[in-house]
């Protein structure tokens, strides 16, 4: 493209398009070839490419991409509402809902704007959804792509209501992975868990790292900012940092799971694992006017197996 990061124009980097139910899409590209793509259907991101053209984001080959369904894969958000914790149907309503582009958003800081491609969304509750959850919002979305392929998710919602209200919250991240058996995660170990396979008891983690042999669907409470996902046989690790999200969810179906998914293929299990930023254990309670922010940052290095693991310790772009 013979652009240098000064001279690149990121707003020309983002372009509309549409898929093939018609809905905009808006594709994030920064100067090294790396790219995303956000459907306005769900605020979903549907895809995350490093500048090598590869896909760092799972999504089943028997996803449904029918509104107001949720797209099985990339990156679904969860609100008001996480799993079934709550009176509304599964994960809430904002992953199936179509969200408006904000042309005019209130100020982030210039370093989540400067040398990144980004767009702006905007959630505001239908009738429909004020029926079911009767309190006004505005959900504001961010998502942007810096120049070094990092993806960064930032939800601010506020409470336009009278009074106040409560929520719980995650970022249903699907992460693409060559083999689940070959996959382990640092940054949990000795902290408490709810296990949902066990009607939500609470355990203690007792490993090194995290590994997968069998089902896992878990909430981890009170976690570090940052966690990481060691690939072993791509050589490749998912860094993940996080503010306003105590919690982190990790689920892989296994095989008796996925078998009874619609949108999920029977062996799909292998190549995927979600780990959420999440907020679900103490719901987030706004009053009046408040804001709440929940930021999510993704980015991806080179691991061998010889390197033990990743300074979990380490902070970046305001981590």
């Amino acid at each position: 493209m013979g652009h240098s990061a000064a001279v690149w124009d990121y707003r020309a980097a983002t372009e509309i398009t549409k898929d093939w139910n018609g809905i905009d899409s808006i594709v994030l590209r920064n100067p090294r070839g790396a790219s995303a793509r956000v459907s306005l259907h769900g605020g979903q991101v549907t895809s995350w490419r490093n500048e090598q053209g590869e896909e760092l984001l799972f999504t089943s080959s028997k996803a449904i991409f029918k509104p107001p369904k949720a797209v099985r894969g990339g990156i679904p958000i969860c609100f008001p509402q996480f799993g079934n914790c709550g009176s509304l149907k599964q994960h809430g309503f904002a992953r199936n809902k179509i969200w408006t582009v904000d042309e005019n958003p209130p100020p982030l800081s210039p370093s989540d704007s400067h040398g990144k491609s980004f767009v702006d969304l905007l959630l505001k509750p239908s009738e429909e959804d004020l029926r079911c959850w009767p309190h006004s919002f505005e959900f504001r979305l961010r998502v942007s792509l810096a120049a070094d392929g990092s993806l960064t998710l930032i939800s601010r919602i506020r409470n336009v209501n009278g009074k106040p209200f409560s929520f719980s919250f995650a970022y249903n991240t699907y992460l693409s992975v060559s083999d689940i058996s070959e996959v382990r995660i640092e940054g949990l170990e000795t902290l408490d868990y709810l296990d949902n396979l066990c009607h939500k008891e609470r355990f203690t983690e007792q490993g090194d790292a995290i590994t997968f042999e069998s089902e896992v669907d878990r909430v981890y409470l009170s976690t570090p900012k940052v966690v990481a996902v060691l690939d072993h046989e791509r050589k490749r690790t998912y860094v993940i940092r996080k503010e306003g999200l105590p919690d982190v969810v990790v689920w892989n179906p296994w095989e008796k799971q996925s078998k009874s998914m619609a949108d999920f293929g029977d062996e799909e299990y292998k190549q995927m694992l979600c780990v959420n930023g999440a907020a679900i254990e103490k719901p987030v309670t706004l009053k009046p006017g408040e804001e709440w922010t929940g930021r999510l940052e993704l980015s991806v290095v080179a691991s061998t197996l010889s390197s033990e693991h990743i300074d979990l310790q380490q902070t970046s772009n305001g981590f």
